[in-house]
């Protein structure tokens, strides 16, 4: 089950750029007012099977907190989506996805593939 962190600040994302350094952190921008976003959300919360030790997730709702969506877009030097997930390390943006490309494998690919935590260690952070 996520445990997400609630993002509505800009401080949070210059928090998460600190963070990454250590964790790997991801950030699942939600729109309250689309159902495609509700289905990316509601199919990362049943597949998730990624240890806190492995990513740290923050939800943010873009709707409520535009402002701190478009800070990131700026931040992150990524185009704005919305169902939109990025991956942090190393305070850069290493991955991003949107609508259906959301999935919770791509993510643990993703994380296997960085330098972000070791190889050998996979099974013990997912359970994929």
């Amino acid at each position: 089950m996520i445990q997400w962190r609630t993002l509505a600040d800009t401080a949070t994302v210059d928090a998460i750029a600190d963070m990454s350094m250590q964790t790997p952190v991801l950030i699942f921008k939600h729109s309250t007012r689309c159902s495609i976003s509700s289905m990316a959300k509601m199919r990362l919360e049943q597949d998730w099977s990624l240890s806190p030790e492995a990513v740290t997730p923050y939800y943010l709702d873009l709707i409520t907190y535009r402002p701190v969506s478009q800070y990131i877009a700026d931040k992150f030097s990524v185009w704005h989506e919305s169902p939109q997930v990025l991956l942090i390390s190393k305070g850069e943006c290493i991955y991003d996805a949107s609508h259906l490309d959301i999935t919770v494998a791509e993510l643990a690919a993703e994380l296997q593939a960085t330098n972000s935590w070791a190889h050998s260690r996979y099974d013990r952070y997912c359970s994929c």
